[in-house]
């Protein structure tokens, strides 16, 4: 496939970029910062600027099969970064005729339990949550093929095979690592039973 990775040098974007060229997809890496991708392994083209720009990321998308979007919620100097970017990917991908849409977002947004967990993170990250909350709206009001990966604590651990998905909560949230989160991505990709659905990912 023709995959557009869109955040493809951050800490869990690099093993995405690796596991999709692992997998034999033409790649084209989306990246505020080209340089970042030295020493890694070289995807078929690279696209450098911000996810808000829309010349730059119609030119990501352009002919691509499917987007991958890893993009981190904002912060208080840029609170929504990560909604506006996805907006603008959206807009990007319905004038160049692209379709397949995953996304990835944090599970302690709609997570139960642990209450005194769950309580203490909402507060401390209440601005990049309110992003994700808001990135998730628009992507479920267009009509794209989507699909919103909710992640579990993300670790640098090594791989351990696929993450467990789920359409409902997760009974035990378990850490996730980013080199399954790569696997697991790629696979939602080709998944038509997660096609426009949120779903809520940890580790096995």
């Amino acid at each position: 496939m023709r995959i557009a990775i869109i955040g493809s040098t951050g800490r869990t974007g690099r093993h995405v970029l690796a596991e999709a060229l692992r997998r034999g997809h033409q790649v084209t890496a989306f990246t505020r910062d080209a340089t970042a991708l030295a020493g890694k392994p070289e995807p078929h083209a690279v696209v450098e600027g911000d996810g808000r720009d829309p010349d730059k990321v119609r030119a990501a998308v352009d002919g691509a099969d499917a987007v991958i979007s890893i993009i981190n919620g904002g912060d208080k100097r840029d609170p929504h970064r990560a909604a506006q970017a996805t907006r603008t990917i959206m807009r990007a991908m319905a004038e160049t005729g692209t379709r397949r849409l995953v996304v990835t977002t944090p599970y302690p947004n709609v997570a139960r339990r642990p209450y005194l967990v769950l309580w203490l993170l909402r507060r401390l990250l209440a601005t990049p949550y309110a992003d994700a909350r808001e990135l998730e709206q628009a992507v479920a009001a267009s009509d794209l093929d989507w699909t919103i990966a909710r992640l579990t604590r993300l670790t640098d651990g090594p791989a351990a095979g696929s993450g467990l998905v789920s359409h409902g909560l997760l009974a035990k949230p378990r850490a996730l690592t980013r080199a399954d989160v790569a696997t697991t991505l790629l696979d939602i990709v080709h998944d038509p039973g997660v096609s426009r659905a949120a779903v809520n990912i940890c580790g096995r």
